[in-house]
């Protein structure tokens, strides 16, 4: 097992990837902290994860929160191994007609929560240890209308590279991986919560046809890639961004819709 006898922290790791990650991480040996702001979703992961699953109410933008949650994993766990930074939130911010709160909202979240998330791991962690931020491919695609989440996603990975450089001196990587589009509860918040069937099956056939691998990403794929980081499989790897997108970034005029 690639991560016996470690300790992991998932933050939102009660749904999507971060619980794909959770179920990995459990199989690979290790004892995994869950962190959500939705106690019944929580409590359902736990249930589902079993006995080296520990679930932790906590939004990781308060500090209030955030205070108790690793006084808490200092008691429950003592040290951690591996944090996987992986709680965010989508959103739209067109340009022109974006209100600051919905702009600052995103990038408290999905920013200073992962910086403050990480900053308060550090003195619990063990040297040689691993953190994996979760970023996105937005940081390369340009997309309208996403101005804020993509600032954020690309402020990740300059951030990771300043925190690698922080963390050097005790041998903890820092790293992170960039989801393309994968089948996660994102899709049906915001803007899509109301969809029909057919958009949803409309944007589903969409995404797939610019994906040069033809689908979406499952998040056992996401998951795998982070328990690559997370492990002495990626020993001499360290201040990178990992790619997960079906080569959506990396060879976009391979997909099915430029083929012909």
């Amino acid at each position: 097992m690639k991560l016996a006898a470690k300790k992991a922290l998932i933050t939102g790791g009660n749904s999507g990837i971060g619980l794909a990650t959770a179920r990995l991480f459990i199989t690979e040996g290790a004892e995994v902290a869950i962190t959500g702001r939705d106690q019944k979703t929580l409590d359902e992961a736990v249930a589902e994860l079993g006995p080296k699953a520990h679930g932790y109410r906590a939004d990781v933008t308060v500090a209030e929160d955030r205070k108790r949650l690793f006084a808490d994993l200092a008691k429950d766990f003592g040290k951690l191994d591996i944090v996987f930074a992986n709680a965010g939130i989508g959103g739209r911010t067109p340009t022109g007609a974006t209100d600051e709160a919905t702009f600052e909202n995103i990038v408290h979240t999905n920013l200073n929560g992962a910086f403050f998330t990480v900053n308060s791991a550090a003195p619990l962690l063990n040297d040689n240890g691993s953190i994996i931020f979760n970023g996105s491919v937005h940081n390369y695609l340009g997309q309208a209308g996403v101005a804020a989440y993509a600032a954020t996603k690309g402020g990740v990975v300059s951030m990771a590279r300043a925190i690698a450089a922080d963390l050097a001196p005790r041998n903890i990587r820092v790293n992170v991986v960039a989801p393309g589009a994968t089948k996660t509860p994102i899709w049906k918040r915001g803007a899509r919560a109301n969809a029909s069937a057919e958009e949803s099956a409309k944007l589903a056939d969409f995404f797939s046809s610019v994906v040069p691998l033809g689908r979406w990403g499952e998040p056992e794929e996401l998951a795998k890639a982070v328990l690559f980081l997370a492990s002495d499989d990626s020993s001499y790897i360290n201040a990178i961004e990992l790619v997960v997108d079906g080569g959506a970034t990396g060879a976009p005029f391979g997909a099915p819709i430029f083929r012909g």
